[in-house]
């Protein structure tokens, strides 16, 4: 049975829904820290608490939300208090904000067809395009700092002169692994791309990937969650990172590149960018794996500072080296939707619901 308090410790204060006009509900039952779920006779709710940090960058969220989903996109408002029409709610010195509980399901990048996948990359193309439309502008000049092959390097060094020596089967693996990503990164050092790129700036939901989307018994999307995580930076390198994400296959290392293209076909036709940025997102995202040893060091060192659980650090360290093997195709797939015939945007959004 489980109790209203949350994994901080602190239970949502008594009376706090009743700002939102609900009156007698049951006590909130914890799904995650600083989350619950609300059941009330007006329907279910999510319910959930802000740090100090995040109440800063809440009102700016809810405000993005709040249009985006008056634009007809399947993206939760926030549901403003019944006085004075607030959506981020302090009660004894706490932020709370209050959302409809959404229903569906998640599904995998690998489990949906290529009309599916298209209409994915469609929708994000439209978050974008609403965002670009319904937001300030952003500064377009942005310095990327690159990460350092020899950086990395020299992590991976101090990596191996800390493995055990006892000849264990596991210290074997691991010593076989952090060298074949060393050779990759002398081999490749010279790839590293520019600090400074000509691309489209915008505000991005910043994790669009299958743990933040819910589908509907039709297979289309009813809600994108995730928006604690929204930032800035360059458009190409969100619908990168987040095709990467989407459609990395599990048995083997690399991307379903037949997906990738439908995905990116989709974007395309609502966000239109250029092949030369695409290619240059592809670019970094892969260079950016490439020097990231923080995967190795969670799975082979035991580093557990890294957050990624073992079995995503063996995923994400297998398709570094794929993608090393399979660059120039990568990028010749990403960005052979912006060398076809123009795509005109759609007049109206697609159905999402």
């Amino acid at each position: 049975m489980p109790t209203s308090r949350s994994a901080d410790g602190g239970d949502p204060p008594p009376r706090l829904l009743k700002r939102w006009g609900i009156a007698d509900p049951a006590p909130p039952a914890p799904i995650a820290p600083r989350r619950w779920r609300a059941d009330t006779g007006s329907g279910s709710f999510f319910l959930k608490e802000y740090g100090e940090g995040g109440r800063r960058r809440a009102a700016f969220q809810h405000e993005v939300t709040a249009a985006l989903d008056a634009a007809g996109l399947p993206v939760l408002a926030p549901v403003p208090a019944v006085r004075g029409g607030r959506t981020l709610v302090t009660a004894g010195g706490r932020g709370f904000a209050l959302f409809p509980w959404v229903e569906g399901r998640r599904r995998g990048g690998l489990e949906l067809t290529f009309g599916q996948c298209e209409r994915l990359g469609g929708l994000l193309g439209e978050l974008h395009a609403a965002m670009d439309r319904l937001t300030a502008p952003v500064q377009q000049s942005l310095l990327v700092p690159t990460p350092r092959a020899a950086d990395a390097v020299a992590a991976i060094d101090g990596m191996l002169a800390g493995l055990p020596g006892d000849g264990n089967d596991f210290a074997a693996l691991s010593e076989r692994r952090l060298r074949e990503r060393r050779a990759l990164l002398t081999e490749l050092a010279d790839h590293q791309p520019p600090e400074i790129e000509v691309s489209t700036v915008g505000h991005l939901h910043g994790a669009f990937h299958e743990g933040n989307l819910r589908y509907g018994g039709s297979g289309n999307v009813t809600a994108v969650l995730g928006w604690g995580a929204m930032t800035t930076g360059p458009v190409a390198g969100e619908l990168v990172r987040s095709a990467a994400a989407l459609f990395a296959c599990e048995d083997e290392p690399g991307l379903d590149l037949d997906r990738v293209m439908a995905f990116i076909r989709g974007h395309r036709a609502a966000f239109p960018l250029d092949a030369g940025q695409i290619q240059a997102a592809v670019h970094r995202e892969w260079w950016e794996r490439l020097c990231d040893v923080a995967p190795l060091r969670h799975r082979y060192v035991g580093d557990e500072g890294s957050g990624e659980e073992p079995a995503t650090g063996v995923r994400a360290a297998a398709l570094v080296g794929w993608w090393s093997a399979n660059l120039e195709r990568t990028l010749d797939v990403f960005a052979a939707p912006y060398t076809e015939a123009p795509v005109e945007a759609p007049e109206e959004s697609p159905a999402y619901g």
